[in-house]
């Protein structure tokens, strides 16, 4: 019990650090979206790197080098995780907050589609529902918007397919991101020194706070991803599910509260759309895990019934 508790703990953490990311990006401020992402490829692969000597954890890279088809499913997962990097900074701090909240929203649903289109998973009716839902919500903001929720969507289906990559290769997060930075670490530094060249880059020429903060982006890209992967060991993946929507709520709350959004009634329609299909969603998979637990049960007594009896 102390172990879940734990996990529960370096869980809420974990999405609790990634839902205040919206107040962070915008202290990096006059650096752009691709110069924050460049600095966020390095220094994450540094902070990677740190924990790993702390650790003294290396016997991982022969293994992983031994695998070519593991290394190739990273670098895939490394182009699509700065797709979704990417949009995620540039949609903040150009004022989309909210909508980047509703990428996170929709993500499980995603997954559900991913399920089913890639993976011939049958859908139990509930799911059906909250899928359908889902697809309502993204009509109804689409014209709210006056186009579709692009952002959003870049950033559920991306996070999505990174999710479907990282499960196939099944690697521990700090040792995966440490080739997934190390395969972006080349073209980060070239961005970098680019800038550098041309006198665009704003690293050590704005404030020393300012490149502290750019240097910290690597770190509030570590912690969290630490965190995670301790609570993902320790935790039913059925409260790794519910504890994931702390982060899009606080995204949510960061683009009404603090960022002062604009959300007309169209747009509240929309979300509530989402957070309905999210908790037939919910409902749904918390019955079929409970099921599943009363069937291993079930099981287990027969099982030892039948051994006392023979």
């Amino acid at each position: 019990m102390p172990d879940l508790r734990r996990g529960v703990f370096y869980g809420i953490a974990a999405y609790t650090m990634w839902g205040l990311f919206p107040l962070y990006w915008p202290l990096l401020k006059p650096s752009g979206a691709i110069e924050i992402l460049a600095h966020r490829m390095v220094w994450s692969l540094v902070m990677v790197l740190a924990v790993l000597a702390v650790r003294k954890h290396w016997s991982w890279i022969k293994q992983i080098v031994r695998q070519p088809a593991k290394v190739a499913l990273l670098a895939l997962a490394a182009v699509v995780v700065t797709v979704n990097w990417g949009t995620y900074i540039y949609a903040v701090n150009a004022g989309h907050v909210v909508e980047t909240a509703l990428g996170y929203f929709i993500n499980p649903l995603v997954n559900v589609l991913f399920g089913v289109v890639l993976l011939r998973e049958k859908l139990r009716p509930l799911q059906w529902a909250a899928v359908g839902f889902g697809a309502l919500a993204v009509l109804v903001l689409t014209l709210d918007y006056g186009r579709l929720p692009w952002v959003a969507l870049v950033l559920a289906v991306s996070f999505g397919v990174y999710g479907l990559i990282k499960k196939q290769v099944n690697v521990a997060a700090t040792d995966s991101l440490a080739v997934e930075t190390l395969v972006l670490l080349i073209p980060a530094l070239g961005y970098l020194a680019f800038l550098q060249s041309t006198g665009d880059a704003t690293f050590g020429q704005v404030t020393v706070a300012h490149a502290a903060l750019l240097v910290g982006a690597g770190l509030i890209t570590a912690v969290p991803l630490i965190c995670f992967g301790a609570a993902a060991i320790r935790v039913p993946l059925s409260t790794i599910g519910l504890l994931q929507y702390i982060a899009p709520i606080l995204q949510f709350a960061c683009g009404v509260l603090i960022a002062k959004e604009v959300m007309p009634s169209s747009r509240w329609i929309g979300f509530s759309i989402v957070w309905l299909a999210l908790a037939i969603f919910t409902y749904d998979s918390l019955r079929a895990a409970r099921a599943a637990r009363s069937r291993r049960r079930r099981e287990a007594s027969a099982g030892a019934l039948d051994h006392v009896v023979t």
